[in-house]
């Protein structure tokens, strides 16, 4: 962002009377659901080529007056234990599914289900992006958070989000969600 545009945004922002609010959120899903594609997307950045995350990426998206720092950490097996070091501080949860990996679900369930327990995450907002939904055979979002058991879940609020990381549907639905949930709480 060139200067002048970053002096135009802190002047709307004093006209605003706040500063732009930051906001800690943990991408996580297991590998190959889109986490990285979702990320370059928020970003606009190319999604044409991606590689497995290993570790993990960062980045700061600016959307709606917030400024979110994404911490987009791998979800192969072997890095799984380690995504509970990240967790601290963490103010909203996105967890991506790969809609199309019905074989998988099962296991991402698991992997959610045990997250939502951590302590960490108590009360922390949850946003899943059922992705690659663009896949003929994905399945719905409605299907996916019944088998998720998400209508269960009492202490935090949550939202299913239909979406393709690389077309980009659906991904700002996400988004507005994100937004709302921020302002909700101000109040």
């Amino acid at each position: 962002m060139g200067d002048v545009q970053k002096g135009l945004l802190s002047v709307i922002q004093r006209l605003k009377g706040s500063p732009e609010q930051e906001l800690r959120i943990v991408l996580l899903g297991l590998d190959n659901a889109g986490k990285t594609t979702l990320l370059k997307r928020l970003a606009s950045e190319e999604v044409s080529t991606i590689t497995p995350t290993q570790g993990f990426n960062i980045k700061s998206v600016h959307s709606h007056g917030l400024k979110l720092n994404v911490w987009d950490i791998g979800g192969q097996r072997s890095i799984r234990p380690y995504w509970r070091k990240y967790l601290g501080s963490t103010d909203l949860l996105i967890y991506v599914i790969d809609s199309a990996d019905q074989k998988r679900f099962e296991e991402t369930g698991q992997e959610l289900a045990e997250l939502t327990e951590e302590e960490a995450l108590t009360g922390v907002p949850l946003l899943v992006f059922a992705n690659k939904q663009d896949l003929v055979t994905a399945a719905p979002a409605a299907e996916i958070a019944e088998g998720l058991n998400l209508h269960t879940y009492r202490d935090r609020e949550w939202q299913i989000q239909a979406c393709s990381a690389l077309s980009g549907e659906g991904v700002q639905d996400g988004m507005n969600w994100i937004s709302s949930q921020i302002m909700n709480r101000k109040k």
